[in-house]
């Protein structure tokens, strides 16, 4: 019980954290942060902004044309493990790409030292997120998740696309 009230406190701050930090800011619609204009940041940021959302967007899509998703149910009930597609370069797509969306693209999008030091503790915690469920999905798929997680990297996309290259020429 202890534990589950640690994860709730630590998911509650990184949910804080992502609305501090949302592209469409509070902070600097409302003009309490004015931040440093420069375009190709602005450009750079809109590009991980977009990314992000992709990969977001994804599983919601993909899970129900691969997971086996049960009628009625919602994306996350999977009764199969999906390893293909973006699946086969990160374990954890949807929380890269709430990672590269907000935390990554909104200090681009808006430079200003806030949203960096903002943005860490919720990449932390995001990450943090991840290792929670893959003791969820250890505990669902068993040694099938084991050997998916020792081929395929949580959130670097980096690592993933090089190791399925090498895998790929290895066939």
């Amino acid at each position: 019980m202890r534990k589950e009230i640690k994860h709730i406190y630590l998911d509650s701050i990184a949910y804080l954290l992502m609305i501090i930090c949302f592209p469409l800011n509070p902070l600097v619609l409302l003009k309490v942060i004015e931040p440093h204009e420069n375009k190709l940041l602005f450009y750079s940021g809109a590009a991980f902004w977009l990314i992000g959302m992709i990969l977001v967007i994804y599983p919601f899509i993909y899970f129900k044309l691969k997971g086996n998703v049960s009628k009625g149910k919602a994306y996350v009930h999977t009764n199969k493990l999906v390893t293909s597609g973006l699946y086969s370069i990160i374990r954890h797509v949807q929380y890269t790409g709430g990672i590269l969306s907000i935390f990554v693209a909104t200090p681009l999008l808006y430079p200003h030292w806030i949203f960096v030091i903002l943005g860490i503790p919720g990449i932390v915690l995001t990450y943090l997120g991840t290792r929670r469920e893959d003791k969820l999905l250890i505990d669902k798929f068993g040694d099938d998740y084991r050997e998916y997680m020792e081929k395929v990297p949580a959130i670097n996309i980096l690592t993933g696309i090089l190791r399925k290259i090498i895998r790929h020429n290895m066939l």
